[in-house]
């Protein structure tokens, strides 16, 4: 059975608001897994957040689930991505301390997906770096909102998924930052950014990607 719970875990701007489900069995790593973006409403409740939770659990990993800044019981106020990879770095650290030094798995949707590029990057600068990463729905390039992501270069093995009919991301967008990365893109045919009636689709091609 797993077990769930709500923390409040250190960060610096102040508590992190964090939902850490626990397998049953022996934990075998621990994966991080981020929102989309906290100014449209994004938050650890997210349909694409739970379902990578879901497939994380299902692998045998401790999934924690925190609130960007000031979103629901965080503290803080949205950073554009530098404070909110400090704060994904922390509850890291956070979590390491309190079960153990286990291979890290790092999960993200949409902006989710953007900052987890820079955790990775920060943890492979570290010399630490994560063992897997999962990216949905990557915020790159200019997007819906006159935003615009520079997404950090990431690992040839990490897995893209992404909507052919992603309208927040254009598809374009992602083939282009993943071109000179020589990254592979697996497309969902008819899928919008966030994915409706395709959820499960997401969990089969993970636990397939990170079975192996």
């Amino acid at each position: 059975m797993i077990h769930t719970e709500t923390l409040f875990i250190a960060g610096a701007a102040g508590l992190i608001e964090t939902i850490v489900e626990t397998p049953a069995e022996t934990p075998r790593g621990i994966a991080l897994i981020c929102h989309p973006h906290p100014l449209f409403g994004g938050a650890n409740s997210n349909k694409v957040t739970h379902t990578l939770a879901r497939a994380a659990l299902k692998l045998g990993c401790i999934a924690l689930r925190p609130n960007f800044r000031g979103v629901g019981g965080s503290a803080g106020q949205h950073d554009d991505g530098a404070g909110e990879c400090a704060d994904m770095l922390a509850v890291l650290a956070w979590a390491q301390q309190r079960f153990g030094d286990l291979p890290v798995s790092l999960a993200g949707f949409s902006f989710g997906a953007y900052v987890q590029t820079r955790v990775a990057q920060a943890l492979a600068d570290a010399g630490q770096p994560a063992r897997r990463l999962a990216l949905v729905g990557t915020a790159a390039g200019h997007v819906e909102g006159a935003r615009r992501y520079e997404t950090a270069a990431v690992p040839p093995e990490t897995l893209v998924i992404h909507g052919a009919r992603d309208e927040t991301v254009p598809l374009a967008n992602v083939l282009a930052w993943a071109e000179p990365l020589d990254l592979p893109v697996v497309v969902i045919p008819g899928a919008d950014h966030f994915f409706h009636r395709r959820l499960q689709l997401i969990r089969d091609i993970v636990l397939r990607a990170w079975r192996d």
